[in-house]
């Protein structure tokens, strides 16, 4: 047998080709279509195919060693495989030819199942004939196909966690737990996000405190750990393995020895987030008693700068940010999420004092001793509603769009859980309490969350329906009325009966909201999904990786969570970091742009359409006494996009694995006449 081309440069391969050509019945996805011993009869007809085969699921272990056999007995050495999707079982294969001595990057995958059986379901004639030209084309690319090896990179063993709320303090521990240094950033002056605020958790009423505080002093007492607050990333360049970050740190403002004594003589108060604007706090501040670190912190954003007269003196508060440079291997971004803050007017919100936010309840909650009445805005509490999907579920047309032109079309999951655990806590606390739930759809999707649905009407908390279009009204009631509010609503329960429930107090579970984060996304190149939180590269086979290499997700960054999901999302991105980090040094797949130097003339047109920074650039090279310019490829900072193959004028660039002679062989493959394909000459 003659010795064929595989390469694009014309390197002749040092040994003939030799194919071993596999279609997969996918468990009847694609047999029950395509005739696959059809298209192996044929395609075991063409030239360099030693062996044909078909099987029910060449990705089983059955399958593999299949493959497997035929690499060693048959001595095959290039591996075409029609099958599913090259994103679900690429990696299987290649493992397999692997496992047989074969280079993994010397196997062609041909998708015939999304591309083919699924879409030609009703034509198996047709889809058969498609399937031939496919897997044709995969074999015209196979054989040219040169053995590639992975990108290897030197890997700092060091991650950088974004965000020290429950996930990022998870994922940090977690991180270190497997002999990694980290470094942990926050943007507040105290640990725990969100979680602090809670009253209690669901579905266990165990204390956040408590957890909250046993996780921060695992992370703090942690060697391996650097905790950064008051700091946020203000620059970043590099790659996966080697990320250069700027973090920017300001002065806590007070010192351990003097800060009663400021905290006590500070009198300038701004609304207290940590409240959710019900409360004042003071410039300097603690967000709880118990808050981490213990030592106050000068709200700097607020700060009107003026000095503070102490003790007969005059101090002046200072911030002096600090600069750290570090390297990093890995970034985990666990940066949460915001509460949706209803617009002025909706249900009331803004206009009425007695519309309040779910997260509001909760802090009013945690402010009512036990044993003492419930009360608001200068009377007593007898009767309040709980609506349901406020920012959630909202349907384009019907409800206003955001500032960016959208509406929160998904759901926000934890709400429904959040307000039927809200309603029980309030049935114990106040017996006499009548509650009202108005609500869409019950998504009490969690582990032990539907008992919870069920203890909140066995403890009669009275249920309304309605329909997202005809969302409640709440109006303030007439003067005089017994109670202040009225929620107006035609519930679907009593087949569209308009109700008026008068209340004393309404509270809006509010969905939850991305945060703010554009000048850190831009500057890690992270993507956002149609929801606008921050997109993982794929919801199935990469649920907490990013699109860009060494980037990873931890919980409600990522969408709405509650607690054991954030926690169980934090864990995986820290489970990735340790591998991609654990042996100090990192493999990328070797499909990069690579420079022919015999053909580049260093035009310079690929530097200008190369979209990734620092990925190609022109160098000047001394050669026979002059010099030349050559384009020279980054492959660390290569996506293989290949925006410059297509500007090069002399064809001196090729994406490796995806070559233009490879493509153009494809092009002809299936363009071409097959023997034993209807039309065809025999």
């Amino acid at each position: 047998m003659p010795e064929r081309t595989i390469a694009g440069d014309g390197a002749a391969a040092p040994e003939p080709v030799r194919l071993g050509v596999y279609t997969c019945h996918c468990g009847g996805n694609i047999g029950h279509v395509v005739q696959c011993e059809r298209v192996a009869e044929i395609i075991g007809r063409m030239p360099d195919v030693v062996v044909a085969r078909t099987d029910p699921s060449f990705c089983s272990d059955a399958g593999q060693a299949i493959i497997e056999q035929d690499i060693k007995e048959l001595g095959i050495n290039r591996v075409v495989i029609g099958a599913c999707t090259p994103s679900l079982h690429e990696q299987t294969f290649r493992n397999a030819v692997t496992r047989a001595g074969l280079n993994p990057y010397l196997y062609q995958h041909v998708g015939i199942r999304e591309q083919d059986s699924w879409v030609h379901s009703k034509d198996p004639e047709g889809a058969t004939e498609k399937a031939v030209h496919l897997m044709a084309a995969g074999v015209a690319k196979a054989r040219l196909l040169t053995p590639l090896e992975p990108i290897r990179l030197s890997a700092e063993k060091r991650a950088l966690v974004i965000g020290a709320g429950i996930a990022g303090l998870r994922c940090a521990l977690d991180v270190a737990r497997q002999g990694i240094r980290v470094t942990l950033v926050e943007k507040s002056p105290f640990l725990g996000g969100r979680v602090a605020q809670l009253g209690s958790v669901f579905p266990t009423d165990e204390d956040p405190l408590r957890l909250l505080h046993e996780l921060i002093h695992a992370v703090t007492a942690h060697p391996s750990i650097t905790v950064l607050t008051q700091s946020e990333v203000t620059g970043l360049s590099g790659y996966v393995g080697n990320f250069n970050v700027h973090v920017t740190q300001h002065s806590r403002g007070v010192e351990k020895d003097t800060a009663e004594e400021l905290l006590a003589a500070c009198t300038q108060t701004t609304p207290d987030e940590f409240d959710y604007g019900l409360t004042q706090r003071k410039v300097i501040y603690r967000s709880y008693p118990d808050s981490y670190p213990a030592i106050p912190a000068v709200d700097w954003e607020h700060h009107d700068g003026r000095p503070l007269q102490v003790g007969g003196r005059s101090v002046e508060l200072r911030d002096e940010p600090r600069i750290y440079e570090l390297t990093a291997g890995a970034i985990a971004l666990a940066t949460g999420f915001d509460p949706y803050e209803p617009r002025h007017g909706e249900y009331g919100y803004g206009e009425i004092p007695e519309v309040v936010t779910l997260p509001q309840l909760i802090r009013i909650l945690a402010r009512v001793r036990e044993g003492e009445p419930l009360t608001w805005n200068g009377h007593p509490i007898r009767a309040m509603a709980l609506i349901h999907c406020v920012g959630s579920r909202e349907l384009d047309g019907v409800q206003k769009p955001h500032a960016d032109g959208q509406v929160n079309s998904y759901c926000s999951r934890v709400c429904c859980t959040a307000s039927l655990h809200a309603a029980v806590t309030l049935r114990q606390r106040f017996p006499d309490l009548d509650i009202y739930d108005l609500y869409q759809d019950i998504r009490t999707y969690g582990r032990g969350h539907e008992e919870i649905y069920r203890h909140a009407r066995t403890s009669m908390v009275r249920f309304l329906r309605y329909h997202g279009d005809q969302r409640p009204e709440v109006v303030a009631a007439p003067a005089g009325d017994l109670h202040p509010v009225v929620v107006r609503v035609k519930d679907s329960l009593t087949y569209g009966e308009e109700i008026d429930v008068p209340v004393d107090l309404v509270a809006l579970a509010v969905g939850m909201m991305p945060r703010q984060i554009d000048d850190l996304a831009n500057m890690l190149k992270v993507s956002r999904g149609a929801d606008r939180f921050l997109l993982e590269a794929h919801p199935k086979l990469r649920p907490v990786e990013m699109a860009v290499r060494g980037i990873v997700l931890a919980g409600t960054a990522q969408g709405p969570m509650n607690i054991q999901e954030s926690l169980s999302a934090a864990s995986a991105a820290a489970a990735k970091v340790a591998v991609l980090l654990g042996q100090g040094q990192v493999e990328l797949p070797p499909f990069v742009a690579c420079v022919n130097t015999a053909k580049c003339d260093g035009t310079g047109a690929c530097v200008q359409a190369c979209r990734e920074k620092g990925a190609i650039t022109l160098q000047t090279f001394n050669e026979d006494g002059g010099e030349l310019r050559r384009a020279v490829v980054t492959p660390a900072n290569c996506t293989g996009c290949g925006a410059c193959v297509g500007v090069c004028p002399n064809r001196a660039i090729d994406v490796q694995a995806w070559t233009l002679a490879q493509y153009e062989a494809m092009v002809d493959a299936i363009g071409a006449d097959i023997p034993g394909v209807a039309g065809a000459d025999e």
